[in-house]
């Protein structure tokens, strides 16, 4: 295990072309660290474009051409080398294509841990050894430290906690924390913003990114039903019932991939009460509705995990565990049941437990680890 990041040495900093990872090109630049840019292409922006529902145009999103251009415009007012790296068989492998098979499942999954897992850390730190540099750098809100007394990589939450990122970075490995700076750890977003403005940076006042970088327009009913037409792949039967909490049929719905849990609208029914979506069971078909009251929930399982602060979990342990990305951390235990999956026990029920999304540990600011919601 690595105990501690090269001092010295190159840095590839992953632009994506927003004003956080330009800013931290700027910032390792003007302390006189030698830095390459290094932008991954992922996704064709204009495969599904003019497609139903899709776009014929996207711009403004992490990943598209525009962000592109946007880091090269920065790379070259810094006057560093750039390189954009073509991982878009890996990307659709990795993260697109278990994208649609969680939603024809009944899951809700999550694209950007999946890309930070597999390509924004993993792929881009091989290719930055590839061309010479020991280290990796990112825009993401989150920090990180070796603490020599466990000797372990510790992966902590940032001093902006409102652009906290470590939720969608759970999955990192000591290997990958141990080579990976995070700059903007102990900034807000207002002082990265006129950092920018005192580096010169043409997009200092970017907005960020809010839609996942390969649907367009946001639309991921419409992406799974072109993405299939795309392969070849009709799409699956997986039409069925709405039903009660007490399994009495309330209508028919088209398939389970259109639902989520909580979700309200485009149930198609008539209810004098708001009526959500509880459960979606893939082998009956069924989505089960209710009221709101009755969407909390105390407990829940989760697999494929990934230990940060610890390197196992040998016995039941006290943490806040957070089950979305606008979620606060709520006190619960969590107790191994098995080689890779625990159970979580909130002390107070959480509100729409998602199949699909990832649960992660806290203690306090350190994330202890984190999975895969069952």
């Amino acid at each position: 295990m690595s105990t501690a990041s090269p001092a010295t040495g190159t840095i590839a900093i992953a632009m994506s072309g927003g004003v956080d990872s330009s800013t931290v090109a700027a910032m390792l630049r003007a302390e006189g660290h030698d830095v390459i840019g290094l932008t991954l292409q992922l996704w064709d922006q204009n495969r599904l474009a003019g497609k139903p529902g899709m776009p014929t145009r996207s711009t403004g999103r992490c990943c598209s051409l525009d962000d592109v251009y946007d880091a090269r415009r920065v790379a070259e007012t810094l006057e560093i080398p750039y390189y954009v790296v073509n991982q878009q068989e890996r990307f659709e492998h990795d993260v697109v294509q278990p994208f649609v098979n969680d939603y024809l499942a009944g899951r809700t999954p999550i694209p950007c841990s999946l890309c930070n897992n597999h390509l924004k850390f993993d792929q881009l730190l091989r290719t930055a050894r590839q061309i010479g540099a020991e280290r990796i750098a990112t825009g993401h809100y989150a920090r990180n430290e070796y603490d020599p007394a466990r000797g372990r990589w510790i992966l902590k939450r940032p001093a902006d906690l409102a652009k906290d990122q470590t939720w969608f970075l759970f999955g990192l490995t000591q290997e990958q924390l141990a080579h990976t700076l995070f700059p903007l750890g102990n900034l807000t977003k207002p002082e990265v913003r006129e950092i920018a403005r005192e580096s010169h940076l043409a997009l200092a006042d970017k907005p960020d990114s809010q839609e996942i970088c390969f649907i367009p327009g946001g639309n991921y009913k419409q992406f799974i039903a072109n993405y299939l037409e795309e392969q070849g792949q009709p799409m699956p039967d997986s039409s069925g019932e709405l039903v009660s909490t007490a399994g009495e049929p309330m209508g028919k719905h088209e398939g389970i991939h259109n639902f989520t849990i909580g979700q309200r609208k485009g149930l198609g029914l008539t209810s004098p009460n708001p009526l959500y979506v509880l459960q979606i069971d893939r082998d009956s078909r069924r989505v089960t509705v209710g009221g709101e009251s009755e969407l909390n929930t105390a407990t829940l399982n989760v697999h494929r995990l990934n230990w940060i602060s610890i390197p196992s979990l040998d016995a039941p342990l006290r943490v806040q565990v957070k089950i979305r990305h606008v979620h606060e951390p709520s006190p619960a235990l969590i107790e191994p049941e098995g080689e890779d999956r625990v159970r979580i026990t909130f002390d107070e029920p959480q509100r729409a437990i998602t199949p699909g999304h990832s649960a992660v540990f806290y203690d306090g600011i350190e994330v202890v680890g984190g999975g895969w919601i069952l």
